[in-house]
Order: C-alpha cells, then structure tokens, then sequence
C-alpha cells in the first residue's frame, strides 16, 4: 500500500445534520456495500455504520464506528462519529487518530450548538477539515448563509469549491467552480458523474464565486497572487496545490455542497477527501520520550521503524476484547509480539482484523499510518503499544467528566454477576461512563455525560445482559471548593506496642486563581529536610485521597492549592503511611475554615422553535436559573443560546414539547462550574443530610 494514497478519516457533526447517512453514500459509491438504506428505514435494517439494535431504533449513532474503502487508487479508512453532546468521547478518541475529518452542516440549520463543539476538538488535534454542507435539497435551504456562520463562528477562512445548481426542490447538481464544469449526478441512486457545460443562466454567477475563490486563496501564494492581479489564467492544478497546502496547513476549510439523501455531491466529496486531505505522512505526530523526561520526539509514518501504536477504543464482543489502533510507526504481523508502554506488559498478537462496521475482515499484517483492530489484547483506552525497541508513550485523548448521576441496582439478586459484568464492560469501553459506590449508602451510583447517555446504558445492561434494573432518581454531580486561606498543622501519632506511627505536617490550603474542573495543585515547599525526600510523595497521596470527599456534601473538592512546608520525622516511628494518614486528617480538620461553597454544572443549551413560541422558551428558561446570551431569529425560527444551571434542567424536554406544540428542539453541553447560588447550597446540604439519615 502507497502511504501517500492512504486517508484517515472522520466524519463529524451536529445531531441530524445527515453524518451516518453521508457514510452510507460513500460506502456505496466506493463500492463497499450494493444497497443504500436509510437511517430510520422502515424494515428495521439501518444504515451499515449504525449496526447497534438501539442505534437503528432510535435514529442516532451512538458509538463511532470503523470502516474502510477504495475511491481510485486511494485507500479510505473513515469512522462516522455520533453528533449527541451525550456521546462526545466517542468524537474525541476518533480525532486524536485521524489525520483529516469532514466537518459536515445542514444547509437550513448552519452552524448549530455542537457544530461549534467537533470543531473545537478538530482544532484541539490540529485536524485539517473540509466542510460539506448538507441538505441543500431541504426547504429553506442556504449555504450562503451557512458559509457567513462558518467565518463569524467558528472563525474558518472558508473557500467554495462547488456551487448548487438550484436549491430547496430545484436541486439538481453543482457547479465545479476549478473546472468551470456542471456536475450532475445520474442512473442508479446518482451513480454516474456527467459533467457537462455550466448552464447559460449561472454562467456569470460561477465566474464571480471563481473569483471569489482565487481572491482568497491570493492571500496564501504569491504566484496566484501576481496572476489574479494581471487578470491572467490560474490553471486548475495550480489552484487545487495551493488548496492542498493551506488546508493542511489549517489556514483554510474547502467546502462543497450537496444532498446525501438524494445522492448528489457525494463523489465530488470523495474526490476533495482525497485531493486535500493529508496522507499520514503529510501529518506531524510527536511521541513522549520516557527515557528522557518524557521530552517530545516526532515520529515518521515509516514501516521500517521500530513499532508505536495507540489503543484509541475498546469493544467487548462476542470473542472477547477487540482493541481499535492506530499504527504511528512500523508494522504489526498477526503472531508478533508487543509491549504496553503503560505497565510493559507482554502480549502475543494473536489475529489482526480490519473493521467494516461489525464485520471483521482478517489480516496477516498492518503497516504505519493504518488502523486496524486485534483480540486477546487487554489494555485500557489511550495506551501506547512498541515491539519493546522504544520507551516511549503518545499522550492520550481529552476526556470530559461525568455531570449526571444514578443510583442503580439489579431487580434480582441472581442478576448481580451480569450487572457487575455489564458495569466493568461500559467503564472500560467508555471513558466518560464512570461507576462508584457510595459508602455510606452501599448505592451503586454511576455517572454519565447526560440522562441520554445513561438511558442507553441501562437499555444495553438490560438488553445485552438479560438484567432487569431498578434506577434512582438522576442527580448532579456537584463539586465543593474554598473560598479563603487556612494554615493547617496536624500531628498524626499512634502507639499501639511494637513500631509506633508518627508524622507531622504543616503549611496552608488556599483557592487557587484560574480553578479548571477538576483542579488540585500539590506544592513541596518543605527545606532542610524536615520530612525526607521518599514521604513526599505519600503526603501528596493522603491530600489527594482526601479531596475526593468533601465536608459539606460529600463531593470531590476542586481548585484548591495546597502547599506543604513544615513538619517533623521520628527516627523509628514515621513512614509512608503516618505521612499519609496526617496529610488526611490535617485536610480533613482544615477544610470547613477555609469557608467551602458548592459548585454545580452550568449547561449550554441552544433551543430552537418556530418564532410565535419566542416569549414561551425565554419564559420557561428564566424560570430554570437560566441566563439568555444571545437571541437569534432565521428563516422563522427563533434560537436561544443560554446557560442554565444541569439542577433545573431535568424534565426540560416534556415541558419544552408541550408549550411549542412538539416543535422546540433543543442541544445542551457541559460548560463549566460555577457556584451555586446561597438558598440552594441550603436545599442541596438540607437534601444530603436527609438522604445520610435514611
């Protein structure tokens, strides 16, 4: 296989924009599959990438799936993502692998609330993007507009490459405006391309946007530059070069138009994936070098290199673990022998698979630059794979944490094994699912990205697991932080015959300046040895254990810094445990001094209705502690953008039905903590202490 022919990529996107119907074309017309069905196809089939039951019932992609196809003398691997906010570590893991994605929009809807968040995670992985904009067939229909919302937005330097051939129910092909040709797309659900001359009545129109096109690209290239300005001709080649380098080098997003459902502008897609998407040898990957402070080493997409591959997702099958990953450097044969750089585990490669959807076609080898997947190899999401030559890690993706939680339970005791089999499968595919029990309760809770996301779990423990289950009510996981500056000085001392334990530390807790979710800083200040070197570490230990339960409700505490510079040894009686144990307690008896507050999850949330309900939404928002940032009103519509706090978001989607009439829609994210306002701190302690009482 010709490395500089191969393509990694991703498809990404709002929810509904028409991702998994994209795919679905694309595999048609490289001719994966001989049949096109539809996402929510009356048979019950669904589309290929949705092969999960619940996908093809509810209409949405839930996991990301994995496929691969020719276009030419090209090799395509593509994985279609899901557009739900409540399955976003699915878009992550699949854009820390990929070398380019399409960044697909809904002509009618443009750039809509979760649209701005895949490209945030493009750009937080550096990922060249073209831009397809989707259903221009659609009533209402505007890639004009669409295009305006890419630059003001999402801030892009957008460059139109084909231009519709009529729009809404007029649409009949596109306008190549390189070539200068008409593209129509006909026979059998559009499989034959014909280019023809561009019809009289577009002709000046096309010329213009050519023009438009070369400006823009003038800004990059000096050459085109000279000859825009001396109104001589640019040759299709030299325009499709320059296209090529500033979409690479993220300056530019391409973008082309079409109609996945009605099978139009598909192929010319193709065609741009292939001729301005990097090769994975056009990408700079970089590995962190253990031997060597973890420095950064770049690495080459070469197979003649030592090996170096991540494990980005895991699947528990039918057969037993199947490990998605990406191959940096070298090549893997079915019987090798590889190294988790994580903990040096050894592990025989016993079968080398290439996905397509939930099929597996064998293969006896892999080489830099492709992704495949293989059983029998335990690991968990984000580790680095060698053959043992290199002692280097790549850094893993961004996982965002968990906003909801549930308490859960198996109906019957004889399920227990299946829930608990079901629980340790989702946790380890799913790096957002997380699950943990409360101590006091002896409650299983587990903790997910939305009510969404959670439903589909237990849905999957009772479908795939054959395990009925008895759910709490959802609730939010708040965080608890401090406020002002404590000095802490905690003697830990314990004689109990035979070795003692003795530890003192000292020092100070205050909140720290820019809290991000999550946040603890650990400071050693301590000199002159007055706790030896090795019990640092064990300090540090104890402080963190401690902040995962706060004293006001329980919760982990975040943004806080604490800083250790005093304390005292014993010649025989200190260890690594009293040291521990005293930076616990000393945590623990500091803590309600430094005057702790509770945070809760802010949500963005974008609703959308027909704009006779515009007074209705803002009303019922402001009701939730809501804040209005901004109104807009497009093509009838009204789209609210606010931030309202996750406590008052539960039962949003019935009440937002009933008062427009089943019309309003809405997206919501995580965005960030935010103290929680005086009367509900009070509710939120009142409710927790009720809840430890019974």
């Amino acid at each position: 296989m010709d490395i500089t022919k191969l393509r990694n990529i991703g498809i990404a996107a709002h929810i509904d924009s028409g991702k998994t119907t994209l795919s679905e074309r694309i595999l048609y017309y490289t001719g994966k599959i001989h049949q096109i069905t539809e996402v929510r196809s009356k048979s019950g089939a669904g589309p290929t990438m949705d092969s999960m039951e619940l996908e093809r019932e509810k209409g949405i992609t839930i996991q990301s799936a994995s496929t691969y196809c020719t276009w030419g003398d090209y090799h395509i691997n593509l994985i279609d993502t899901p557009g739900h906010i409540d399955f976003t570590v699915e878009v992550e893991r699949a854009l820390r692998v990929l070398d380019g994605a399409i960044l697909v929009l809904c002509a009618v809807a443009g750039v809509q609330s979760q649209s701005l968040t895949v490209d945030r995670q493009m750009k937080r992985y550096n990922v060249p993007r073209i831009a397809f904009i989707n259903k221009v067939d659609r009533s209402g229909a505007n890639p004009d507009r669409v295009l305006r919302q890419m630059e003001e937005k999402l801030n892009h330097r957008v460059v139109l490459l084909t231009m519709p051939i009529g729009l809404e129910d007029q649409f009949k092909g596109v306008i190549d405006l390189i070539n200068m040709q008409a593209v129509y797309y006909e026979g059998e659900s559009g499989k034959d391309v014909v280019r023809k001359d561009i019809p009289p009545y577009l002709l000046e129109e096309a010329k213009k946007r050519r023009s438009i096109m070369i400006e823009k690209l003038a800004d990059f290239d000096d050459d085109i530059a000279e000859k825009f300005l001396a109104d001589e001709e640019i040759s299709s080649e030299e325009i499709k070069k320059v296209i090529r380098r500033e979409t690479i080098n993220l300056r530019i997003t391409p973008v082309f138009v079409g109609t996945a459902k009605q099978n139009k502008g598909i192929q010319t897609l193709l065609d741009g994936v292939c001729e301005y998407l990097p090769s994975p040898r056009e990408v700079v990957n970089y590995a962190l070098d253990k031997d060597n402070n973890e420095s950064k080493v770049q690495i080459y997409p070469d197979p003649n290199e030592p090996l170096l591959m991540i494990a980005f997702k895991l699947e528990d099958g039918r057969f037993g673990q199947l490990t998605y990953m990406r191959i940096y450097q070298g090549r893997i044969k079915k019987g090798d022998v590889i190294y988790n750089a994580r903990d040096g585990k050894k592990i025989k490669v016993p079968r080398l698979v290439r996905m397509h959807a939930n099929e597996m076609h064998d293969i006896e080898e892999a080489i830099a630059g492709d992704i495949i997947a293989m059983f029998g190899v335990e690991c968990a999401s984000g580790d680095t794979f060698t053959d043992g030559k290199l002692n280097y890690t790549m850094e893993s993706m961004y996982v965002p944490i968990p906003v909801v939680e549930l308490s859960v339970a198996p109906a019957e005791k004889a399920s227990q094994v299946n829930f608990s089999k079901a629980l340790n499968r989702f946790m380890k595919e799913d790096p957002t699912f997380q699950v943990t029990r409360d101590e006091d309760s002896g409650e299983t809770i587990i903790k997910g990205m939305g009510e969404l996301h959670l439903d589909i779990y237990l849905e999957r423990i009772k479908r795939e697991y054959n395990c009925e289950v008895i759910v709490g009510k959802p609730k939010v996981a708040y965080r608890e932080t401090i406020t002002q500056k404590a000095d802490f000085d905690y003697t830990h001392k314990k004689q109990t015959g035979g070795a003692g334990q003795f530890a003192r530390v000292a020092g100070y807790i205050e909140p720290m300046t820019n809290k991000s979710e999550d946040s603890i800083e650990f400071v050693n200040a301590i000199v002159g040895g007055v706790i030896p070197k090795e019990y640092i570490p064990a300090c540090e230990k104890g402080f963190r254990e401690q902040v995962q339960e706060g004293i006001l409700i329980g919760q982990p505490v975040v943004g806080l810094r604490v800083v250790l510079n005093d304390g005292q040894t014993h010649p025989v009686d200190s260890s690594e445990m009293a040291f521990k144990t005293a930076s616990k307690f000393a945590l623990k008896e500091t803590l309600p001094k430094c005057k702790p507050i509770i945070l809760e999850p802010v949500m963005k949330l974008e609703t959308t209705a027909p704009e006779e309900f515009q007074g209705v939404v803002i009303g019922q928002i402001n009701q939730r502690r809501g804040i209005i940032i901004n109104t807009n009103i497009d093509a009838g519509y009204v789209i609210v953008e606010a931030e309202v706090p996750l406590k008052e978001m539960f039962g949003y989607s019935n009440d937002l039905r009933s008062l427009t009439q089943g019309k309003g829609e809405f997206s919501m994210e995580f965005l960030h903590y935010a103290p929680a306002p005086k009367n509900i701190q009070d509710e939120i302690i009142e409710e927790y202490k009720k809840q430890k009482k019974s």
